[in-house]
């Protein structure tokens, strides 16, 4: 197959002063092929129930199911955005949703946990080079004026997906058996290839550096023993030999991989983006704001179907508010009209200040029915309508447009990293208070509840998950609103100077 001239023209060729003549249609390919990635993310929370009962799973194996996709993809996301950057980003786009497609297939025809543990691992490396290329296009073929409208719309179909997954799972798993909930990508990731190929031009580093081998191999090995360490923390303990020694391998590798970067012409991984305070201060803000997001729906989530008793259709539905503010802020432009004049700092501490309110609502108005978790939901909706994009672009702006790719796989790693952390983190504390308030031998919500022996029993049981949940979602905001404030002091400093 032939290239057109535009296809084979450098990034550079590609931005031309009015951007891409595509452009909009191609952020809609991109789009749609990074909805199937992010469904994968919490899709299958609301499927934990089916899994236990018809695979017979255990608890380690639920969280090898949900957690093997999200370590093989943070592990990738640098190493993945760096080949994009020197081999090409359409195809590396089409090779990820390639991958994405042929591992839903496997994850939807498995028999045992083992199989589905194998299947989503590779469908983390679709994943990971899915995650990177999106956002590295979408920098190429927008003009810097549209850059924050485009991160707009992107980072809405990333909470969409985000949102969502419990929507689509629950009606799936309501129509259908659960393998349909990973079949259900294969005709959109066939949408998407065709789509990509017709219409995304190619785009990669015009000096072509050399390919650093060392430095994907240490960020790879470094990421996946520091995820791995956060995943088995809550279930081994955190001072446990497991954990330990992951923990340990992690600090060694990443500060090897930290020293080869800065010491090589061609690094993977630009140490001296680090010097840059609009680059630390938006990567500090989106750890943080993943940290209380991801952590506080994932438990939320459980405590619609455990202990207010909504069937995944229903949990799906009453979470989709939060959705559906960010895609009305960020589809018509207005979170991106209001960043322009607030400027970037404000939006970022305003809208993870919304955010922190939000989980606030959720913790202590849950009791007094939905109203509560609704105000919560629509909260922090529109404080990720606002905080997201302007995190997004404060880190692909402060990075060369050549480093694309590595600029995106930095996003994404954050964003993963942040999300296991929090899932760990608040799942932990939910964890111990849970445990402190019944019976030691009952180590989670649906054994203690099968082992009550009466409907006052069980009652005391749903109110020990629940004070876990109050206190859990009340750490995700703390430390929400310490990204926020902490982010927008650091952009913020990094204006005065560049002003100065």
């Amino acid at each position: 197959m032939t290239t057109s001239p535009q296809e084979q023209a450098p990034a550079s060729e590609i931005r031309t002063a009015q951007g891409h003549p595509q452009r909009w249609i191609i952020l809609g390919v991109i789009c749609l092929a990074q909805l199937t990635v992010l469904l994968d993310n919490t899709i299958l929370n609301v499927a934990i129930p089916s899994l236990t009962s018809e695979l017979g799973a255990a608890t380690s194996d639920i969280q090898w199911m949900i957690n093997a996709y999200s370590l093989v993809q943070s592990g990738l996301l640098l190493t993945a955005g760096s080949a994009a950057d020197r081999y090409g980003r359409k195809k590396m786009l089409v090779t990820g949703l390639a991958l994405f497609g042929i591992g839903s297939l496997v994850a939807g025809l498995a028999d045992s946990s083992g199989q589905l543990i194998a299947a989503r691992a590779g469908m983390g490396v679709g994943g990971a080079l899915l995650m990177t290329t999106t956002l590295a296009v979408a920098m190429q073929i927008f003009t810097p004026e549209e850059q924050p409208k485009a991160i707009g719309i992107w980072a809405a179909v990333n909470s969409l997906g985000f949102a969502t997954g419990p929507l689509i799972g629950g009606f799936m798993l309501n129509h259908f058996w659960w393998g349909a909930i990973f079949l259900i990508n294969l005709p959109v990731a066939a949408l998407g290839l065709v789509a990509v190929v017709a219409l995304v031009p190619e785009s990669k580093n015009p000096q072509g550096d050399r390919p650093d081998l060392l430095g994907a191999l240490l960020s790879t090995i470094g990421m996946s023993s520091l995820v791995f360490a956060i995943i088995s923390g809550p279930e081994h303990g955190w001072t446990s030999g497991r954990v330990l020694a992951s923990a340990s391998v992690a600090v060694v590798v990443l500060a090897g991989f930290a020293y080869w970067e800065s010491r090589i012409p061609y690094p993977m991984l630009d140490m001296h983006f680090f010097r840059n305070r609009r680059f630390t201060g938006a990567v500090a803000g989106a750890v943080l704001i993943t940290f209380g997001m991801g952590g506080s729906l994932f438990l939320l989530t459980q405590h619609m179907q455990f202990v207010l008793g909504y069937g995944p259709l229903e949990a799906g539905l009453r979470t989709a508010p939060l959705a559906l503010m960010i895609v009305a802020l960020n589809f018509t432009g207005l979170s991106a009209k209001w960043s322009g004049k607030l400027g970037t700092p404000v939006s970022i501490g305003l809208g993870m200040t919304a955010m922190s309110a939000g989980l606030v609502s959720i913790a202590t108005l849950t009791e007094h029915g939905y109203p509560g978790t609704l105000l919560g939901l629509v909260l922090i909706g529109a404080g990720a309508a606002i905080a997201s994009p302007a995190m997004a672009h404060a880190i692909m702006s402060s990075i060369p447009p050549e480093k694309a790719g590595v600029g995106a796989g930095i996003n994404g790693t954050v964003a993963e990293f942040g999300q296991g952390l929090g899932v760990a983190v608040l799942g932990a504390v939910l964890n111990s208070r849970f445990a402190a308030l019944i019976p030691v031998a009952a180590s989670s919500l649906p054994g203690a509840l099968a082992a009550a022996g009466s409907g006052e029993e069980r009652a005391r049981i749903t109110d020990a998950f629940a004070s876990g949940l109050e206190t859990s979602q009340l750490v995700g905001a703390v430390a929400v609103l310490a990204g926020g404030l902490v982010a927008a002091a650091l952009l913020r400093r990094a204006e005065r100077a560049e002003s100065a």
